[in-house]
């Protein structure tokens, strides 16, 4: 009985050994006894915050017994418009997913791969031997192109030589562009500094100094980047508003040196995008280089600023501020009339002249705007002017019709009678000058009732005064000119200085109502730059402003009771040679 025990014992110990060998996989070259799955993670479709990138996690928090033994661990990444998402799951390799058949699933770790499915490009990893081994995702490293291909290098070997060729070509226009206009520059400055204004007239070194380069082109454009730089911008910072007119307003402002610290003063005016047309008038006037002379403002050049939608004409800055101004801070003396009177008569001359003084044609241009507000006064106390948005070129290709459309321009105060009444004569392009020549008879007229050489000087006030609003209307202009005849009042005072009343003489003859009787500009220079020797010879003593008492009248000769008699013959006695044609 006992010994039947023990057989029974023996026979169970024997039978669970063997089914433990039986059921471990593999165990001395044996099959299975039947294929373990594999345990994948198993989440669907999820939003992630893997950006596909380094190694990311797939947050899945449910795993799962593959169905089949033959299916592996799989992970899909994808992007799209909102963000990103992931897929986990398990699935037979030797089936499509998605259009496409899994590779390397082989791995115990799941690498990422790019592949265009049948929804658009996605990234696949697949993976056995660990479980649950789709949890870990890892993006391969964004590598740039090898140089395998040896054409590839050859390529890049023959173009260096000519890339470093271009390189060197580049800089050393470049170089060559700097070093030129420097030395342009330096000529340009150096040419300024031997030039001395004339005390008269009108001198061809003044008019005709336009000095020329190699390729003949207008050195004094290059000064400030050049008149068509069209490159970019200059380094302008806008300093202090100086101005403001109907379509600009004038800035101070620094222009910077590009080679050092420094800058220069400069004046700005700026047009809003809408006002194109009063820029392009003023910058093609501008441009000219036949405009160049002394006592017109200094243009440096003309930019379009797209990303403030401006434009700007950059020019000579002048620290005394224009005339009006000077005027009415300022008692000027005798000398500084006739400094100020001859510069703006010279500024008009070469404006509306056809020939330069040396000889050179030249096409005329009219102001059409002439004013105190529009001349500046320089450091030296002489004229130029300036603001030619309205300035008119009298290009003989000019029809009829072109002159008509130009329309009735300019201030109402300074217009002449003729464009007041709109009856200009369109036939003969003088009469657009003798316009000018009347707006400059009442500059001429504010310069000499704020000289002390008049004896009591008043405050300061614009031609017309107080007869007609502080903006008149044509209308109101109209019934003081043409109705009334009106013109801004010369006292008998004025008249006791032989100088000022040659003045007053040659005013009066520019703003006659008949154009064609009015004087030339360049008549109005001559006779103010005579106007010195001539004094010489009506008074025995020193002709100076302070030196001629207010009581010394008229010679004898010509001390007749009627104003416009004196006058007369005062005018005969300085006997100038101007002719009304200025044929000259």
């Amino acid at each position: 009985m006992e010994a039947q025990r023990c057989s029974s014992t023996l026979r169970g110990v024997l039978s669970v050994f063997l089914l433990t060998v039986l059921l471990e996989p593999g165990t001395a070259g044996m099959p299975p006894f039947y294929p373990l799955r594999q345990l994948c993670m198993f989440c669907d479709l999820e939003i992630s915050s893997c950006s596909g990138t380094g190694t990311c996690m797939s947050n899945c928090s449910i795993t799962s017994i593959c169905s089949d033994s033959s299916e592996v661990c799989v992970a899909i990444w994808r992007k799209n418009e909102t963000g990103f998402s992931i897929e986990t799951l398990c699935h037979d390799p030797s089936i499509p997913l998605y259009g496409i058949m899994l590779d390397d699933y082989n791995s115990s770790d799941c690498v990422m791969k790019e592949k265009n499915t049948t929804s658009g490009m996605a990234h696949f990893c697949s993976c056995t031997d660990e479980e649950e081994c789709n949890n870990e995702l890892i993006f391969s490293p964004i590598v740039g192109p090898t140089n395998d291909d040896p054409l590839v290098s050859v390529i890049l070997v023959s173009l260096l030589p000519l890339l470093v060729m271009g390189i060197v070509v580049v800089g050393m226009f470049y170089w060559y562009r700097a070093y030129r206009q420097r030395m342009l520059n330096q000529e340009w400055e150096s040419s300024i500094m031997k030039r001395k204004p004339k005390a008269g007239g009108l001198d061809c070194s003044d008019a005709c100094a336009i000095m020329m380069d190699d390729d003949r082109s207008d050195s004094s454009s290059t000064h400030a980047n050049s008149l068509n730089h069209n490159t970019e911008p200059l380094p302008i910072e806008l300093d202090l508003l100086v101005g403001k007119g109907r379509f600009a307003q004038v800035y101070k402002a620094k222009l910077k040196q590009t080679t050092s610290d420094q800058f220069e003063t400069v004046a700005v005016k700026i047009f809003p995008y809408e006002e194109y047309a009063s820029w392009k008038n003023e910058k093609d006037i501008f441009s000219n280089t036949d405009l160049r002379h002394e006592n017109i403002l200094h243009f440096l050049t003309a930019e379009e600023r797209k990303v403030e939608k401006q434009y700007w004409l950059i020019t000579a800055f002048h620290s005394r501020g224009n005339l009006q101004e000077h005027l009415t801070r300022h008692v000027i003396s005798w000398e500084e009339l006739q400094v100020l009177g001859s510069s703006l008569a010279r500024g008009v001359a070469h404006l509306h002249s056809d020939r330069l003084p040396c000889g050179r044609p030249k096409v005329a241009i009219v102001h059409r705007d002439l004013k105190s507000s529009n001349i500046l006064v320089k450091n030296d106390l002489t004229c130029c002017l300036c603001d030619f948005g309205l300035g008119l070129r009298l290009d003989s290709s000019l029809s009829v019709d072109d002159l008509a459309n130009s329309g009735q321009v300019g201030t109402a105060r300074y217009m002449a009678p003729e464009v007041l009444e709109a009856r200009l004569n369109l036939e003969n392009i003088e009469s657009f000058k003798q316009t000018d020549i009347y707006s400059m008879a009442l500059v001429l007229w504010e310069m000499t009732s704020r000289c002390e050489a008049v004896g009591e000087v008043k405050d300061y006030e614009p031609a017309y005064g107080s007869k007609v609003r502080e903006h008149p209307c044509v209308e109101s202009m109209k019934d003081n000119v043409l109705r009334d005849r009106g013109r801004p009042e010369i006292p008998d005072t004025w008249l006791r200085h032989q100088g000022v009343a040659v003045i007053c003489a040659t005013i009066m003859e520019c703003w006659d109502h008949d154009p064609e009787a009015r004087l030339t500009a360049h008549c109005v220079a001559e006779r103010i730059s005579e106007l010195e020797d001539e004094m010489d010879k009506l008074s025995s003593r020193s002709s100076s402003a302070e030196k001629i008492p207010e009581e010394l009248k008229i010679p004898t000769e010509v001390e007749i009771p009627e104003e416009m008699v004196k006058i007369t013959e005062i005018q005969d006695i300085i006997a100038v040679d101007c002719s009304v044609s200025d044929e000259k």
